[in-house]
């Protein structure tokens, strides 16, 4: 008997008719019972855990896409429909985190994400922490057939056998981790051109072990015929993963077909960033040394002191970026 994903009432928090959906697909999954988490995740090509948090009210990502996938499933499935929500996005609302920006290295990380999903090859992506490759990793994410895992140094094999299956949304199971394993190969082979994206891989690896990271080649390569995965992977983190990989993991190396090094926001890429700001030259100095510096700058820091910046504005109610207004949102910064 399949598994099901456990699932609580959805958040209160929820705004509007995506509340609304969300109650009418746990009422059809969990109190009716008509239909499967991982039967609706099938056919909105969305992992069940990401249809499980936007049920629960838990998921973390942009959720317009996923309710506009549920919503026509809802719609076919039982011949009605949620009234759609006219909510602006939470950015225009003046809430959420940053918007999007398109840099090279955004680019970079996200063309690395779709040829290797393409084409089912093996990339890598590394970065300074700030650069923003979490980030662009997330967004790629959102799209169908993606699999998205944040590793940490306290991850056991078990354990990332268990997150790759969730992400599947392949039903729980117990058994030893070469059962486990031989579910995700047989899944893969049978469903083709999924991507996994393993990010902050660095912690992963060891200096007593990388028999984690040399089972992601073996995902690679235990789903190919005719010399052809029916999978990609893509592995990011700091920058000393590459040495890594290719000091410790030559059959590892040797797989990678893309890459991606981040180089960090040029000059350009920071004024066009702050353009649609009023911001003076004396601050504009000091908000570009914050993002380009090599040593300590980053995008991360950027926007951290923008958001700063922000509060700033609406609680003194000026409208242009000067060295006071920088002083003062710096002041509430551990820089």
């Amino acid at each position: 008997m399949e598994a099901m994903a456990r699932v609580e009432r959805p958040a209160a928090e929820q705004s509007g008719s995506r509340k609304e959906l969300a109650a009418a697909l746990f009422d059809l999954t969990q109190v009716q019972k008509a239909v499967t988490i991982q039967q609706i995740s099938q056919e909105v090509s969305y992992s069940r855990s990401t249809i499980s948090k936007f049920i629960s009210g838990m998921y973390k990502g942009d959720e317009k896409e996923v309710e506009r996938k549920l919503r026509q499933w809802y719609a076919r499935y039982t011949g009605t429909e949620v009234e759609e929500s006219g909510e602006a996005p939470a950015e225009q609302r003046g809430g959420g985190g940053p918007q999007f920006y398109a840099s090279r290295d955004a680019k970079a990380v996200l063309g690395v994400c779709q040829s290797c999903q393409e084409y089912r090859e093996m990339g890598i992506v590394t970065g300074r922490s700030g650069y923003g490759k979490t980030y662009a990793l997330r967004r790629y994410a959102k799209s169908a057939k993606v699999v998205y895992i944040e590793c940490d140094t306290t991850m056991s094999t078990r354990d990332l056998l268990k997150e790759i299956g969730e992400g599947l949304g392949l039903p729980s199971r117990s058994g030893t981790n070469h059962d486990r394993k031989t579910a995700i190969i047989d899944f893969l082979k049978a469903n083709p051109g999924w991507l996994l994206i393993l990010d902050e891989a660095d912690k992963l690896m060891s200096r007593y072990t990388y028999s984690k990271m040399d089972l992601l080649r073996t995902f690679h390569d235990k789903t190919a015929e005719d010399g052809y995965s029916s999978c990609g992977i893509v592995v990011a983190g700091e920058p000393g993963l590459e040495t890594q990989i290719k000091t410790y993991l030559d059959r590892f190396a040797n797989r990678i077909i893309f890459r991606a090094k981040l180089e960090g926001l040029s000059e350009a890429e920071v004024e066009d960033y702050l353009s649609d700001r009023q911001v003076e030259p004396g601050a504009l100095a000091e908000l570009k040394a914050r993002a380009l510096n090599k040593r300590t700058g980053c995008f991360r820091l950027l926007d951290r002191t923008l958001r700063n910046v922000r509060r700033v504005l609406e609680s003194s109610g000026e409208t242009s970026v000067s060295v006071k207004v920088l002083e003062q949102a710096s002041a509430m910064m551990m820089l």
